[in-house]
């Protein structure tokens, strides 16, 4: 289980395939932290650690993972929030991320607020999910408030901690994003649907 408060920005050094797999190869400043079969999220997408190295560690997508989130177009370079899962004893900031990806959204558009930035995204409501006015979500991994809460349309503020401590510094218009809809939400919507 994850909150939401990224830890650091890792960078896609290398990516091979192996049949439908694709293993990905990040260096990070928590990577010589990291153990084998650790599980760490990646832009949200919780995934276990299968090799530490000096400075880096890799992580394999399976296909089912590759399709549901936005770690298939990942290309060398690119950055991803990263979190270590909650310790039992830790204070809990964010929100409960599972990790569990449920669809993409694509960046609609991206205002600079002089002090804040206002992010809106769109994303395919006919899949059954969503937000909450004032409610939590995950974006890439990272813990946030809903507003302006529509069918397959919402808005966060980024405050300049979130906006240059994560990836949310190179987003831009268009770009697909990872998002976990609050998992109470979706168990209270689950009850009434029966």
């Amino acid at each position: 289980m994850f909150t939401g408060i990224i830890e650091t920005v890792g960078e896609v050094v290398a990516i091979k395939n192996e049949g439908t797999n694709k293993h990905f190869k990040i260096a990070s400043k928590i990577s010589h932290e990291l153990r084998v079969d650790q599980s760490l999220s990646h832009n949200g997408v919780c995934l276990t650690v299968v090799w530490v190295g000096d400075g880096f560690h890799w992580v394999v997508a399976v296909q089912e993972t590759l399709q549901k989130s936005n770690l298939g177009l990942l290309q060398e370079g690119d950055h991803l929030n990263l979190e270590r899962c909650m310790v039992a004893n830790g204070r809990f900031d964010g929100h409960v991320v599972q990790g569990h990806v449920d669809q993409v959204a694509k960046v609609k558009s991206i205002q600079d607020q002089n002090g804040s930035w206002l992010m809106t995204f769109n994303y395919d409501s006919s899949l059954g999910n969503i937000t909450v006015e004032k409610g939590s979500i995950a974006v890439n991994g990272v813990s946030l408030t809903c507003f302006q809460s529509h069918d397959g349309e919402f808005s966060v503020a980024i405050i300049p901690y979130t906006f240059e401590n994560t990836n949310f510094n190179q987003l831009k218009s268009g770009d697909t994003v990872n998002l976990e809809f609050d998992i109470i939400g979706k168990y209270v919507k689950r009850i009434l649907g029966k």
